[in-house]
């Protein structure tokens, strides 16, 4: 397969070159078009990207359900390939499953599902998102304050075993984290992200050496305080921590946005922490991990007023950013595709448009509408 005739943002910057060709699941080189030969053009499909941007596929790395399906209520390859055909009509073609705070069993039955599924990453799986239990009670955000608790030594065992191949990123307070647990997850070499805690500056500061993410910035998590900097101030205020934010305007204003954007730079990455409404148009309520959520004009609320996750896609992501967090296509681009794909370490197979690398790419109009995602080589073309 070749794509010509692109704008082409190559996961760094937009680039002079005006086609990919595509070779199996992998990117076989970046080109000038008028450089192929007829040859090379024999037997090839060959899709006419014009007035289009091509870039790499986006990256999600807290999603927990889509399409109209949740990972907490269907731990099973049945719902991430949903997950996966939903992500892909917005530009997604990688994402980490998010399970939030349950029981021991289905964390133990998501690891079991990394394990079983062989071809994880042909749908789109880079690995778990485990957020909470091991998280605070007093920012327990839609989590069941009942399942809230410190892993038990045997648990965080068997996460570490299972290692980054099945956990990519694991959620926790700080102020409630054993330094033992901490230890053995990054040795195991898990990411792990400060989120759902009310921990002082202090609290962050004395185990900062073991969180290199955070979980959706501003959400969640002690703020900034002229007296208490908080996790926020914690976040703001070193350089060694990639935070992820949901910029879908329901979550916190643009304008905090635009200002963690200028702290942190590019440590900051868009996620969706989107949920089963995401990418379809008539749900107006779900059942998560318990608790009822109605949806009503983008917004997914419990009766009591907490937000439960999103129905964010990463397309609309990137338009939030262009056109209201005023960022540019580069930029937002980047928080899409190369910063989480650099913050979990996948760098090296995704996230860029380079000769060798997994050939997964999106392109869209001037509008921001999807047109088409390939996936592993496999091209969806959508109206």
């Amino acid at each position: 397969m070749i794509i010509k005739n692109a704008k082409i943002f190559d996961g760094e910057k937009f680039i002079e070159e005006d086609a990919v060709v595509l070779e199996g699941k992998f990117i076989k080189k970046v080109t000038d078009f008028s450089l192929i030969d007829e040859k090379e053009l024999e037997n090839q499909e060959l899709v006419d990207a014009k007035g289009m941007v091509l870039s790499p596929g986006f990256i999600d790395l807290q999603i927990n359900g889509c399409g109209g399906v949740l990972f907490n209520d269907d731990i099973s390859r049945k719902t991430l390939e949903i997950m996966n055909e939903t992500n892909k009509r917005y530009g997604c073609t990688s994402f980490l499953p998010t399970l939030i705070t349950s029981p021991d069993e289905k964390i133990e039955k998501a690891l079991n599902l990394m394990k079983e599924i062989k071809d994880k990453e042909e749908i789109g799986v880079l690995g778990l998102h485990i957020e909470g239990p091991y998280i605070s009670v007093e920012k327990k955000g839609i989590h069941r304050p009942e399942y809230i608790r410190v892993l038990s030594d045997e648990m965080i065992e068997k996460i570490a075993n299972a290692g980054p191949e099945a956990t990519k990123i694991i959620t926790i307070a700080p102020e409630k984290a054993k330094v033992e647990h901490l230890e053995k997850l990054k040795k195991a070499g898990i990411n792990i992200a400060v989120g759902h805690t009310n921990a002082t500056y202090k609290e962050c500061m004395e185990k900062k050496d073991y969180f290199n993410c955070a979980t959706h910035l501003y959400n969640a998590m002690r703020a900034l305080d002229s007296r208490e900097p908080g996790v926020v101030g914690f976040l703001f205020n070193n350089d060694t921590t990639n935070c992820g934010i949901i910029v879908d305007g329901l979550h916190m204003d643009f304008a905090s946005v635009e200002i963690a954007k200028k702290i942190l730079k590019d440590r900051l990455y868009l996620v969706t922490d989107a949920v089963s409404p995401a990418g379809t148009d008539n749900m107006t309520e779900f059942m998560f991990e318990g608790n009822r959520v109605l949806y009503k004009d983008g917004k997914c609320v419990s009766p009591e007023g907490t937000l439960g996750g999103s129905a964010l896609v990463m397309i609309d992501g990137v338009k939030n950013l262009v056109e209201k967090v005023h960022v540019s296509l580069e930029e937002a681009l980047r928080m899409a595709t190369s910063y989480p794909a650099e913050a979990v370490a996948v760098d090296e197979k995704y996230g860029f448009i380079k000769e060798g690398y997994v050939a997964d790419l999106t392109y869209f109009d001037d509008k921001f509408n999807v047109k088409g995602t390939v996936s592993k080589g496999n091209l969806t073309k959508y109206e």
